[in-house]
């Protein structure tokens, strides 16, 4: 009798071998990066007051949701004032947060929650339960994975300000244009999840931040 062929997700690398990857890598980036994490604090703090960091519900592994956590970009009470996508020039985002937004300093928060298990360093970036509730069919797949800091869609919209630009109704763009196109990638995320993937979605994520930073730090793009 012919064995069925396991689903990459059910493989022993998503189960464990990722798992204690990711809080060896992340226990040592959260050593090293504390003191950035000072600076930044203090820099949201002086323009901005507390909180430091914005925290919101998404879906997470096996559909358990949880709360990410970044650096706080944006004006206090931001959700309640705009959309849940930012626009391009928006003008809830605070000069700090624009300074974080563009070189992706308000993600690196999220290395504690890989170091606590509630999310991994490549994984389907979480998305708000909202739109989770909205999967269906092989979309279900994405819940099989830790949701990581970076993936295939990180990747491909890490100028998604930019592709929905500054209209009013950014998140009407997102659901019917942007949504789709991340969750096919979240997908083929949670179907071909293995060591080789993740190392290779980590180099392309570190040129792609450099790339972006650059443009936004020395050539001056999009400021």
């Amino acid at each position: 009798m012919k064995m069925k062929k396991r689903k990459a997700y059910d493989r022993i690398y998503n189960r464990c071998i990722k798992r204690v990857l990711d809080v060896i890598i992340s226990g040592i980036a959260l050593a090293i990066l504390w003191p950035l994490y000072l600076v930044i604090g203090l820099a949201i703090v002086v323009e901005d007051g507390f909180p430091i960091f914005y925290r919101a519900p998404r879906g997470g592994y096996k559909g358990n949701p949880f709360y990410i956590c970044k650096f706080r970009s944006m004006v206090k009470d931001a959700d309640k004032i705009g959309g849940d996508t930012t626009a391009l020039h928006d003008s809830r985002i605070t000069k700090v947060g624009n300074f974080l937004r563009k070189t992706k300093l308000d993600e690196i928060p999220q290395l504690g929650q890989v170091f606590l298990g509630k999310m991994s360093i490549v994984g389907p970036r979480p998305e708000i339960i909202k739109y989770v509730q909205l999967y269906k069919g092989e979309e279900k797949d994405i819940l099989q994975v830790r949701p990581g800091i970076t993936d295939y869609s990180s990747i491909e919209f890490i100028n998604l300000d930019e592709i929905v630009g500054e209209e009013i109704n950014a998140d009407e763009i997102y659901e019917k244009y942007v949504m789709p196109k991340k969750n096919k990638l979240r997908v083929k995320y949670a179907h071909k999840v293995s060591f080789v993937v993740d190392m290779k979605l980590v180099f392309l994520t570190v040129w792609k931040v450099l790339e972006k930073a650059y443009g936004f730090i020395v050539k001056k793009e999009h400021r």
